[in-house]
């Protein structure tokens, strides 16, 4: 495999093969010095049309613990300020002798072009409204770290699917794991098409959480919402919110999830995001390790 564009290059069993390296690689984490010489001599470029914290910072320690040199490419001190366009800009960065090119923009589709366009192995670390692959990949692994297997499980996905690339790549990658997911929104928060999504939706959280054993929040995405779609935040927090009294509803064993960053007291509560049964800084961790093992199937052992 030469890129990761989508869950759907991987497939159930590509899928397995991540989480068998991730374990390598999180006890390579927990080391004292967790740093090991496997891409010693590749390079590795984050190209981020997009602001982000955990997904570049986490690529970018991943790369430093496995030996890559790195590369950051800041928009805002760039030529794209003075015109240049991305074709131009993505294959100057490929002439400079790259191994990978991890790429995040607000246009769906933008990485698929730039790895026509390359030579490097190409990265979707976000691309849109359309996936966020390596998300999904540490969503896996951290239910995984709780449950020994994603089949058969209920996970529940609740809030601004119609925005969300993470909803998208997480229905692909827990539904090839064998999980049954459902969507839970307002109607104005879901895609204008499920046709092909294998889901079930439903209007009413307070329905599906006792039978959930996965809860996954998703963030409420002002910045991409373009409509009114919601008579405000505090309704939505009334009827789609994981409140403390709407938590009570969870079966003992049940995970909270959320992408990142959050809006606490919108779609989770502060307290609730601090609970045991949350596991959403293990996302966090969790990334890095996931994230190493996608630059090592694509780069390492002997690759290119």
């Amino acid at each position: 495999m030469k890129h990761l564009l989508s869950v759907e290059d991987l497939g159930a069993d590509g899928i397995e093969e991540v989480m068998r390296l991730t374990d390598s690689f999180v006890e390579v984490s927990g080391r004292a010095i967790p740093k090991v010489p496997t891409l010693r001599g590749r390079t590795v470029v984050s190209l981020f049309y997009e602001e982000s914290t955990r997904t570049r910072l986490s690529f970018e320690t991943a790369a430093k613990r496995l030996s890559a040199d790195t590369m950051n490419f800041s928009i805002a001190t760039s030529s794209v300020k003075k015109g240049e366009s991305l074709r131009d800009t993505v294959q100057t960065i490929d002439a400079m002798g790259v191994d990978a090119i991890i790429v995040r923009h607000a246009s769906a589709g933008v990485p698929w072009q730039v790895a026509s366009w390359v030579d490097a192995s190409v990265i979707n670390a976000g691309d849109g409204w359309h996936e966020h692959p390596t998300q999904a990949l540490l969503d896996c692994y951290t239910i995984r770290e709780r449950v020994s297997s994603l089949a058969g499980l209920r996970i529940a996905i609740v809030g601004d699917v119609k925005h969300s690339r993470v909803a998208r790549s997480d229905v692909l990658a827990f539904t090839a794991l064998g999980a049954d997911v459902t969507l839970v929104a307002p109607p104005t928060l879901l895609p204008p098409s499920l046709a092909g999504w294998p889901v079930e939706v439903s209007h009413d959280v307070d329905d599906v959480l006792p039978k959930a054993d996965v809860v996954y929040l998703l963030r409420m995405q002002r910045e991409r919402q373009t409509e009114a779609l919601l008579p405000s935040l505090r309704e939505y927090t009334a009827r789609f919110g994981l409140t403390r009294e709407r938590a009570r509803l969870l079966a003992d064993d049940a995970l909270v999830m959320h992408p990142g960053p959050m809006n606490r007291g919108v779609e989770i509560a502060a307290e609730v995001a601090d609970l045991p049964r949350s596991v959403i800084t293990r996302q966090v961790a969790n990334g890095v390790a996931v994230r190493m093992a996608v630059l090592f199937l694509l780069l390492g052992a002997g690759r290119r």
